[in-house]
């Protein structure tokens, strides 16, 4: 099935099912640079019961761009009028790295609109402040080009680079297809996060993943985000560095699938 799009909150937005349309739905939300197609890897194991809805954040993938900056709220909102669109009520809710920055949006603004949250490799808090407008200059300076190697270096561990390239080179063609004015914006949201107090507004059942070896939203990142959700879980995948969906697939499938289905039984 091929993108679709559909306008919503003053963008138009690419998205995309899989999986049985009586399903209950599953939203995925994309890290910055990348776009739905980095969940590739995962919705294979969800789509046999649970009907897949992923779809690219603004200034992402074939969604539309807009004049930075943006904000996590601006985004969050983007992502409950998708499903105001799609008419969906309800949904499970799956996000990495910026798409679990948005999830804290969702559990914590929109908490009758998801059955779980499952938050991935992120963060709610982003410091130094200063680390971020330094990438934020560099983009302007190099282009998003130019961020490439090094934003991979962060994203996966050295063997896993050295052992899969077909996987690394489709990573990077996603972060090549990132426009700038969309870093930029997704990057000034994720430079002003301050989320920790947000975080005790959330109710549903929570799943904190990260990668041991996670650079960007480090293991003491998610524990503060675990601490803060009274309904939450941690795990940490071994060997799996910023993209552990992709990095630790059979890991991150077997925790994810097995968490919604725990929740799915009690609704």
């Amino acid at each position: 099935m091929t993108a679709k799009k559909v306008k919503t909150n003053g963008v138009e937005t690419a998205y995309r099912f899989d999986g049985p349309e009586d399903g209950r739905v599953v939203l995925m939300s994309n890290s910055l640079m990348s776009n739905y197609t980095m969940w590739d890897w995962t919705v294979p194991a969800l789509a046999d019961k649970y009907r897949v809805l992923r779809y690219d954040t603004r200034g992402h993938g074939l969604s539309g761009v807009t004049p930075s900056p943006y904000t996590l709220s601006q985004l969050a909102d983007d992502a409950v009028a998708l499903l105001d669109a799609l008419g969906i009520k309800k949904a499970h809710f799956v996000g990495l790295s910026m798409g679990g920055m948005i999830g804290q949006q969702l559990g914590a603004r929109y908490g009758d609109r998801v059955h779980s949250l499952s938050l991935c490799d992120t963060a709610c808090e982003m410091s130094p402040r200063s680390v971020w407008e330094d990438r934020i200059a560099m983009a302007r300076e190099k282009g998003i080009a130019g961020m490439a190697d090094a934003t991979l270096q962060r994203w996966f561990t050295a063997p896993f680079a050295q052992r899969a390239p077909g996987d690394i080179d489709k990573v990077r063609a996603m972060i090549l297809g990132t426009s700038l004015e969309g870093y930029i914006g997704c990057g000034s949201a994720i430079r002003d996060m301050s989320q920790s107090t947000m975080l005790l507004k959330i109710n549903a059942p929570t799943l904190v993943l990260t990668g041991r070896q996670d650079q960007g939203t480090t293991v003491e990142q998610a524990t503060v985000i675990h601490r803060l959700v009274h309904r939450s879980r941690m795990l940490i995948i071994e060997d799996a560095a910023h993209l552990s969906n992709i990095e630790q697939p059979e890991q991150f499938n077997r925790v994810v699938r097995g968490f919604i289905d725990e929740v799915d039984k009690t609704l």
